[in-house]
């Protein structure tokens, strides 16, 4: 029942409430205006001339690397790489060495293939050359650079790795 009396109410306040609000808007209507605002005025900017044949260009090489003191030590990348050069110095064992008269050799073992290395030989990742064989190790030169990009020499040494008991 009052459901239907509110329906009855909202029906017969429908049509007067529509008709002052429609009077209001109308009136309201007439007073109004719609403003814009003008746009800005463009201002032109000045033509600079631009002359880059006497400049240096800015990312050419010499550019980007710092200029580097002449003589020092220096890896030669024109060099052709030899296979142990492939593997980072801690992966290979030196398991044997080889006497042939006064030859030493050693015999170096990576990714379980086996490798005679003589002095002057190069290995490791870091343009390491082979000094010294003795029975017990083998002594490299490496080439590192340093935190100021200058190439600077660091002597490591490869032992010999003894075989373990108990492995066949």
């Amino acid at each position: 029942m009052t459901v239907l009396a509110c329906c009855l109410g909202l029906a017969a306040c429908s049509g007067d409430a529509q008709d002052d609000i429609r009077g209001w808007m109308d009136e309201q209507a007439k007073t109004m205006r719609g403003s814009v605002k003008p746009l800005p005025e463009i201002k032109p900017f000045p033509v600079v001339a631009y002359a880059a044949a006497g400049l240096v260009e800015p990312f050419r090489a010499s550019r980007l690397e710092p200029e580097k003191a002449p003589g020092g030590v220096r890896p030669n990348l024109e060099r052709r790489k030899e296979p142990l050069e492939a593997y980072p110095l801690e992966s290979l064992k030196m398991v044997g060495v080889m006497r042939q008269r006064r030859a030493v050799n050693a015999l170096v073992m990576a990714d379980k293939s086996l490798y005679q290395v003589k002095v002057g030989n190069y290995m490791g990742q870091n343009f390491g050359i082979v000094t010294d064989i003795s029975d017990t190790s083998m002594t490299l030169r490496e080439l590192v650079e340093d935190v100021n990009g200058d190439w600077v020499e660091r002597v490591s040494t490869l032992m010999l790795q003894e075989r373990q008991e108990g492995r066949k």
